[in-house]
């Protein structure tokens, strides 16, 4: 027995179908989670090291690799039943998508750092970093997760029309 086959068999029926229906939206989830543990460490690693004085710089930084990540995983697992576009177009648009998320993203940060000056030495540092992980990690990706889910679907891995829809189903 698969690993996949004994976790599947440990979810009750009703659950295990609204997963399935919304698998698309939890495997994007996913993806983001994983990204957005990337984009933390990232952020307050420069942050706190050689890019202390500079946390809108540190935090498209580690933006940027998160969606190089965020990227691969989004087209090789959340929308793999999606598609039709070329590849070389697809990818465009996607980082289109991701830099217009990043900069949704950057909003709340830069409204705290410059329009709030909430960093030190007008604020201590714990609640410079409080505001920075309350406004890049918390709001910033909330805004910016919400747009992307909405383009990604919309623009980026529409619904190839030509390809038959696989039926997904909850038989175990």
């Amino acid at each position: 027995m698969s690993l996949n086959q004994h976790i599947v068999d440990r979810i009750p029926e009703g659950w295990l179908a609204t997963l399935v229906k919304h698998a698309e939206a939890l495997k994007f989830l996913i993806v983001g989670g994983i990204c957005f543990v990337v984009t933390f460490v990232l952020f307050f690693g420069l942050k706190w090291t050689v890019l202390h004085d500079k946390p809108v710089t540190a935090n498209v930084i580690a933006v940027l690799v998160a969606t190089v990540l965020s990227y691969v995983l989004n087209r090789e697992w959340s929308f793999t039943q999606r598609g039709g576009r070329q590849r070389h177009h697809e990818a465009a648009l996607f980082f289109v998508v991701a830099g217009i998320g990043m900069a949704i993203n950057q909003v709340p940060l830069y409204i705290s750092s410059y329009v709030f000056h909430l960093r030190t030495p007008n604020v201590s540092v714990f609640v410079e970093n409080i505001a920075d992980f309350v406004s890049t990690s918390l709001i910033g990706t909330l805004l910016a997760m919400a747009f992307r889910w909405w383009a990604m679907r919309r623009y980026v891995f529409p619904i190839d029309e030509s390809q038959p829809t696989p039926l997904l189903s909850a038989e175990r």
